[in-house]
């Protein structure tokens, strides 16, 4: 027998192989997807196999314990993958120094941890190399260009490497494919790296403290595909050199220090499908050129320092994800827009884009997530988002005015996050798989910040899949909050605080299952608290404060006991009742006399004063002003004289005004 297939089943299998060492004609070994475990008699027998395998692979699951023994018993190795079974050990120089003919070697995921080195003599045959996500440390060794010259495919990221980039990496002439990202690496990209390696598609260089210019005008990186520095310290202005990669889909040169304008040749790459820029320090406007990328299905020049408005032309077809928040950016949000319509995710915040939002986004099909926070919109919130099916709406701290329409349909896409296909492919997995690199080495879609529980989140990639919310709050909105919103059972988060809604909280809020926070602080609410929200029990933050609210909050059970103080209510001067310090007085028990009790419901829930205690507190205090004056007079001679002598003189000077003004000219001789 020469090859055994037990992939994709449930065995147990020893990373020893013990069970087929008497196959001496075994070649090729393939245990894929079961459990591969540590052999711990392995520890008290060094037997050789009486086979010699060409190909070996034990690629997840399991905890395969250290490298196994029988493998330096091996000679005729071209493939090993032993990937994602927590292997333990150093790196297995003496792997590729016994097999000289070894072309591939795949260790990603796993425990392996030390300083790496290779053997002396170099290892002409290995094409591909996979150590990523593993916790080597220290230097990549400086004459790796020496040792590993016939590589394509190098991938070192998710580790704890650090020092500079080797120059030798430049001997590699035939490198396609190169991964460092996620290490602690520094200095700058060597020159011969950018000149020699002229077959490199694929460069990720990303999360790493890289510093200087990215690349000097030395540069022959023409076959450029995908490009990835992001998460580094370089400075300088966007390199002209790239202006010579036309085949270039992905670049991705955010989180650095890049100032300058974005290129006008940017137009040139008209392949161009993933752009990301973000957090940099690049000035400018959007240019017209970028109209000319029609491919482009993602676009992030986030928390920059771009300014003007929106080219009028600029309407990628295809483009599934637009990120342009955090700039300075003007003026209207173009209609144009709108014949982009495979857009999923939408955000503007953080500009100052004024106008009212087009209507035409109704005839966004795809979109999912529409953040215009923090802009100088105006008028009404447009009906055409009912037609959308949304997942996030944020249109907090605009102008907006109007009511609050009740056909709003914003729902979790939580089957999305289990295929991404139903709107769009994901733009940064698709190429990963192509190259063979692990999905987790990059950030997807671009970020999306949240504000929910009263702090703000960043999210991205596929958990912001799983989020759900709606936020309008710092608006001038009016009306009641809708009934209907109570059946967006998927949400987390719904913000309207300060506005002016009035009207009642409307009791079917309650069945907003998976809600986190509500806040609807700062309005002019009435009525009571719906008892009924004790049953949301996800509720991590609530706030009704600083409204006209009555009556007591709800009971003190489940999070209401603990997770809300009376900070959630301030501010509402006819609450009572625990947390808050105002107790609810007792009503008054009607007397027999009485066969009615007027608003009787109203004095036990919201402990207003009783009118028949008022009449009778009147007339108690009347009495007594009046005794009290006339003790005075009594006791003083003084002003009992004083007091006479003002009535008498207020009499006489009423008589004399009646006669002079009143009485008929024929009947004042009567009185004379």
């Amino acid at each position: 027998m020469e090859s055994i297939d037990l992939s994709n089943n449930q065995f147990q299998i020893p990373s020893s192989l013990k069970p087929f060492l008497n196959h001496s004609k075994l070649k090729h070994f393939n245990g894929d997807y079961n459990h591969i475990f540590a052999d711990q008699t392995e520890l008290h027998y060094s037997l050789a196999p009486k086979f010699q395998l060409n190909s070996i692979s034990l690629s997840c699951c399991g905890n395969g314990g250290a490298l196994p023994k029988f493998l330096h018993h091996q000679h005729e190795l071209q493939h090993v993958s032993l990937s994602n079974i927590n292997l333990t050990g150093e790196f297995p120089s003496w792997l590729l120094e016994n097999n000289t003919q070894l072309e591939t070697l795949f260790l990603p995921n796993n425990s392996l941890s030390g300083h790496l080195s290779f053997p002396f003599h170099p290892s002409i045959k290995l094409y591909e190399l996979d150590i990523s996500r593993n916790f080597f440390d220290g230097h990549i060794p400086i004459e790796i260009g020496r040792y590993l010259p016939g590589l394509t495919f190098l991938n070192m990221s998710i580790n704890s490497l650090d020092g500079g980039i080797p120059s030798s990496i430049g001997d590699i002439k035939f490198l396609a494919k190169l991964d460092l990202s996620n290490n602690r690496l520094s200095g700058i990209v060597p020159e011969s790296l950018a000149m020699n390696c002229s077959s490199l598609t694929d460069l990720v260089l990303s999360n790493n403290h890289l510093q200087g210019h990215m690349f000097s005008s030395n540069f022959n990186l023409t076959k450029l595909v995908m490009l990835q520095l992001a998460g580094n310290n370089f400075t300088g202005q966007i390199p002209n050199s790239l202006a010579n990669c036309s085949v270039l889909l992905k670049m991705d040169i955010g989180d650095n220090h890049i100032s300058g304008r974005i290129p006008p040749w940017i137009g040139n790459l008209s392949s161009l499908e993933e752009i990301i820029m973000l957090n940099n320090h690049i000035e400018g406007p959007i240019t017209k050129e970028f109209c000319q990328l029609q491919h482009l299905k993602l676009l992030d020049l986030s928390m920059n320092n771009i300014s003007g408005t929106l080219p009028s032309c600029f309407r990628p077809e295809w483009i599934n994800h637009l990120h342009l928040s955090k700039n300075r950016l003007r003026g209207s949000i173009p209609n144009s827009l709108c014949n982009s319509s495979q857009l999923v995710t939408l955000d503007l915040s953080e500009n100052q884009f004024s106008g009212n939002i087009p209507e035409c986004i109704g005839e966004l099909s795809e979109l999912g997530y529409l953040v215009l926070k923090h802009n100088k919109l105006e008028g009404e919130i447009p009906r055409q988002l009912c037609q959308l099916e949304l997942s996030l709406i944020d249109l907090s701290q605009n102008n907006l005015s109007g009511v609050i329409p009740p056909c709003l349909n914003v729902t979790a896409r939580e089957e999305v996050a289990a295929d991404y296909s139903s709107y769009g492919s994901d733009p940064y997995n698709d190429a990963y798989r192509e190259m063979g690199f692990g999905l987790d080495t990059v950030s997807t879609d671009g970020s999306i910040v949240l504000t929910t529980k009263n702090i703000s989140y960043s999210y991205r990639g596929r958990i912001l899949r799983l989020l759900s919310g709606i936020n309008l709050a710092f608006n001038k909105l009016t009306g009641n909050i809708p009934h209907e919103m109570g059946n967006l059972h998927t949400i987390i988060m719904l913000n309207l605080s300060h506005n002016n809604l009035s009207g009642a909280i409307p009791p079917s809020l309650s069945k907003l299952g998976k809600v986190e926070s509500l806040d609807f602080s700062y309005n002019n609410l009435s009525g009571s608290i719906p008892p009924q929200f004790v049953e949301l029990y996800s509720l991590a933050y609530f706030n009704v404060s600083y409204n006209n609210l009555s009556g007591k909050p709800p009971p003190r059970t489940a999070q209401f006991a603990t997770d809300f103080d009376e900070n959630s209510y301030w501010g509402n001067p006819l609450l009572c009742g625990e947390p808050l310090p105002k107790n609810c007085s007792k009503p008054i028990e009607p007397s027999s006399s009485n066969s009615t009790k007027v608003h009787g419901d109203d004095q036990e829930e919201g402990g207003f004063m009783d009118i028949e205690s008022f009449f009778q507190t009147f007339a108690v205090s009347y009495i007594m002003v009046l005794l009290g004056i006339a003790a005075v007079l009594y006791i003083n001679p003084y002003w009992r004289q004083a007091w006479f002598y003002f009535i008498e003189s207020f009499i006489t000077t009423c008589f004399y005004f009646v006669i002079d003004n009143l009485l008929p000219r024929r009947f004042r001789f009567f009185y004379i």
